[in-house]
């Protein structure tokens, strides 16, 4: 097998290899040494402390790190996490003794970018290398300069904002043939993947904790396609997302890239973690009941959005499960509230549970399935025949 060529100038390498074990420090630099000539990593023979691999990331201006997970793998866990800490735009490659898929995994959520599996190859470097050349954080971008955010956020638990952020991004598929991305950004209690009957091993956490070198290859393999739509899970065990990932807006930057539509499911409205997400959104759906219960929480929400930075001129209400004898009418909502109903969602429940059962977008022709698609034509979702079709089968649904 002919040896793997570098794509990335040796000068703009830094190489920094923390491995205690001789023999597999001495594979790793042998095989530097043939691929990367010229190239002099700097060498840590032990697991340093944090100020000491504080100044040494510092000193060498750290693109490149080669970790030695097998010796001790709760210290190298730990460093996994402080070296991607320290370094936004560093490749961080795991030194493996085996194929095992839950260590790599592991490795993966704690900080690591790849690895490299014992024996070493050129062609696993040169794989390095390649993710190395595009290791950058996805620049800034505006809201609205690419792919627009829709923010979904219950003012209280029960409200159906999941059962609309799903419905919002499979009817918007259908209907516009968009590049839609539905994402569970719940870190606690995500429930996308209970509702639409999927299964994962990767979650927004990864996306995260990767964010340096996301690439379309790995966004594959993080997302769940689910009838033309891409899916991002939330962690299947609970998390506290704001210390494990950091800030979601660098994910949701990366997103606006590549969709033209990104539905957000968040777990509400309070905390930081949730105001970085409703801070990328072109528009708040926050999403409530005419019940009492439900619209105090409701004036709890909207005032703390506000309170926070956020306008209320990019929030939008949205009435679910809305039953004129259950509860306030619409009229008293908005005064309760001190804003505009956006749109109302009809109560529908066989529909709902059945979409439930079967892990699929309520039905079509059901009421719950016409309001979501006036939901979406009054957002600016639908394009020429798509949204006229969509509002005569409201007027249709309507006139029944």
């Amino acid at each position: 097998m002919p040896e793997a060529k570098s794509s990335v100038p040796p000068e703009a390498l830094c190489p920094l290899v923390i491995c205690p074990d001789p023999g597999l420090a001495a594979e790793l630099a042998g095989l530097l040494a043939r691929q990367l000539p010229g190239v002099t990593p700097t060498q840590l023979k032990s697991y340093p402390s944090a100020s000491v691999l504080t100044q040494t990331v510092h000193n060498a201006g750290l693109r490149l790190c080669f970790l030695d997970v097998g010796t001790n793998r709760e210290v190298a866990f730990q460093l996994l996490g402080e070296l991607s800490a320290l370094t936004s735009d560093a490749v961080i490659v795991a030194l493996l003794e085996g194929n095992d898929p839950d260590l790599i995994l592991r490795c993966l959520r704690q900080g690591a970018t790849d690895f490299l599996v014992r024996p070493f190859t050129p062609d696993q470097l040169e794989t390095v290398l390649q993710k190395l050349a595009r290791s950058r954080v996805p620049a800034r971008t505006e809201k609205g300069s690419h792919g627009r955010i829709y923010c979904v956020v219950p003012a209280k638990g029960g409200s159906g904002a999941t059962t609309l952020a799903a419905n919002l991004a499979f009817h918007l598929r259908r209907s516009c043939q968009e590049k839609i991305l539905l994402a569970d950004m719940d870190p606690v209690a995500g429930t996308l993947a209970f509702q639409l009957k999927l299964k994962s091993n990767h979650s927004f956490l990864d996306a995260l904790t990767r964010i340096g070198s996301l690439d379309a290859d790995l966004w594959k393999a993080v997302v769940t396609p689910c009838q033309g739509v891409d899916v991002l899970l939330s962690p299947e065990n609970p998390v506290d997302a704001a210390a494990e990932a950091g800030d979601p807006s660098l994910l949701l930057r990366y997103c606006r890239q590549w969709y033209q539509t990104i539905i957000v499911d968040t777990g509400g409205a309070y905390g930081e973690w949730n105001l970085a997400l409703a801070d990328q959104a072109d528009e708040v759906l926050v999403v409530t009941s005419n019940e009492l219960a439900a619209l105090h929480a409701t004036q709890r929400v909207m005032a703390y959005l506000e309170a926070s930075g956020l306008s209320r001129a990019r929030n939008r209400l949205v009435l679910a499960r809305y039953r004129p004898d259950a509860g306030l009418p619409q009229p008293e909502v908005e005064t309760a509230v001190r804003q505009e109903v956006f749109h109302v969602l009809p109560s529908d429940p066989e529909s709902i549970h059945k979409s439930l059962l079967e892990g699929k977008p309520a039905a079509e022709g059901s009421r719950y399935a016409r309001s979501v698609a006036a939901l979406a034509a009054r957002l600016g979702g639908e394009k020429g025949p798509a949204r006229k079709a969509a509002l005569g089968g409201l007027l249709s649904g309507l006139l029944r």
